[in-house]
Formats: C-alpha cells, structure tokens, sequence
C-alpha cells in the first residue's frame, strides 16, 4: 500500500516566494557628469559648428564669434610696434658716433698729456679734450635713456599684442571634454554677451546611478564594490555590472522621488554607482541595485 505525502498548500507558496529574489535595495536615476560651455566674449556668432546630439572630442572647436575688430586691432598694434623698433635704428647709429668720438678724444689725451710734459702743450688743450670726452659720454646716456623709454614702450605695445591674441582666442569656443553635446543654446548669427551659456555636454560613455541606501545598509557598502544594476525592474529587464565610486559622507532627508527598500525611513546615504553605457541608459532613466 503506497503512502501518500500531502504538501499544504501555505508550503507551497512558501517555497516558491523563497526562491524568488528580494526586492531591490535601492533605486534612483541615472546621470551624468555635464559641462556648460559658457562665452568668454562679447559678439556675434559667426560660426556654430555643432548642434545636440553630436558627438565631440576635446579642444573641438563648437562655435565663433567674430573676430573682426580684434584682429584690426592686433594689426593696428603690430604697426606701431614695427614703428618703435624702428626708432631705435637711429639711435644705435648716433651711439656708436658717439662712442667713436670717444675713442679719438682718448688718442688725443694721450698725445696732449705727453706732448704737455715737453712744454709743446698746454693744460687748457687738455682740459678741453677732457671736456670733450665728458660730453661725449653724456650724450651716450642720454641715448641709452631713449633706448630704455622705447625698450618701455615696445614692450607695452607687445603686452596688448597678447592681450588681443587672448581675446582672440576666447572668441573659439572649444569643448572642455570628449562628450555629446545634449543641449545647444545659440544658433549662428546671434549676439551673445561674456558668461551666456552656450552649449551643455556630457560624457555618456558611462553613467551614474544615483541612489539612497539606509543606515544598516551603509555598513555591506565600500568603494570600489561591484553590484548589480537593473533597468526596468528584475524580471523583465537587463542586468548590469556597476561599480561604487561614491558615497555621501553625511545623511539627508529621504527624496520625494526615491523609495528605499524601508519607505519610512527619514534618513538615507546617497551612492553613486558607475555603469558603462552601450548607448542604451539615457540621463533620468530609472535604475535599481542589488548589493
């Protein structure tokens, strides 16, 4: 006589909803580390060389703005310090009179000085030729003062040379990182004052998942730990590998917006997961964790 096993039915259930995974321990949305590309100049937008959804590398040029004024400018500066160089031309020709008429005046103290010891000279032709020496000399001075107010001079104008260049360079707006640029603000032809923003980017190569986690969750959580990341949900959705690379040194009041796997709870830590991107995880997409 064979003996049967009845199993209750609440074993059953029991059974199953053990072998069916807890829910996840925290949930929260993807986001990405954005940059605002700002203007650094007044001016019309001359040129936009991308628009959203681009894909850019870093140093990139994006836009520009006209440069027509500046570059007038730097030609205008560079004419005039063309035209200080070229004052000092004279000068060093006068100087090297100067100092010729010095070397003969030396000759002649020379011959003076012995010819005045034999009586064939005397102390005021001397004196004079000394004398001669001395101006000579100070006309020299006065000329190396001239170089040194042109020396002053030049370098001020090649001081603003530089600026202009800077300027210039402000009026390219390059990208600070290689990113996809998600917003665009100005279009070509558009005036755009310093500090307008002009463009968003971020790089989506890999995404962070942001969540909150409670007090007795933070102590199975560390730097560097792999988890498991779930787009729309356990069952149905895809399972990824994530990485922890941030977590919130001070608690904060729950988000409106977050469960957590105990909803009443007030306090929670906030964890930022990395998770690469095949192209598929958007900025804001609802993700959950498994620790």
């Amino acid at each position: 006589m064979k003996v049967k096993f009845i199993i209750p039915a609440v074993l059953l259930a029991v059974a199953a909803c053990s072998t069916k995974e807890k829910p996840a321990d925290a949930f929260g949305n993807f986001e990405a580390l954005e940059y605002t590309v700002s203007a650094e100049s007044n001016g019309r937008v001359i040129s936009q060389l991308t628009d959203e959804g681009r894909v850019v590398a870093k140093d990139s040029t994006l836009a520009i703005i006209d440069t027509l004024d500046l570059s007038l400018r730097g030609d205008q500066l560079a004419s005039q310090h063309t035209a200080v160089i070229g004052r000092a031309t004279p000068l060093e020709a006068q100087k090297m009179v100067y100092n010729q008429q010095i070397d003969n005046y030396n000759r002649d103290r020379e011959r003076f000085m012995r010819m005045l010891k034999d009586g064939a000279a005397t102390q005021k032709q001397l004196d004079d030729i000394e004398g001669a020496i001395k101006l000579a000399e100070r006309q020299i001075g006065a000329v190396d003062a001239q170089f040194s107010s042109l020396h002053s001079e030049a370098a001020a104008i090649s001081s603003q040379i530089e600026q202009v260049k800077e300027a210039v360079r402000r009026c390219v707006i390059k990208s600070p990182i290689d990113g996809t640029v998600i917003e665009s603000y100005v279009r070509k032809g558009e005036f755009v004052n310093v500090g307008k923003a002009l463009f968003k980017i971020a790089d989506l190569k890999s995404l962070d998942l942001k969540v909150f986690v409670t007090g007795d969750q933070l102590a199975s959580i560390k730097l560097g730990q792999q988890v498991r990341v779930y787009v729309d949900g356990f069952e149905s959705g895809r399972e990824l590998s994530g990485t922890v690379t941030w977590i919130s040194s001070e608690a904060e009041f729950t988000p409106k917006t977050i469960q957590t796997r105990k909803e009443r709870v007030n306090l929670v830590y906030a964890v930022k997961v990395r998770v690469a991107n095949d192209g598929s995880l958007k900025i804001g997409m609802p993700g959950e964790v498994r620790l």
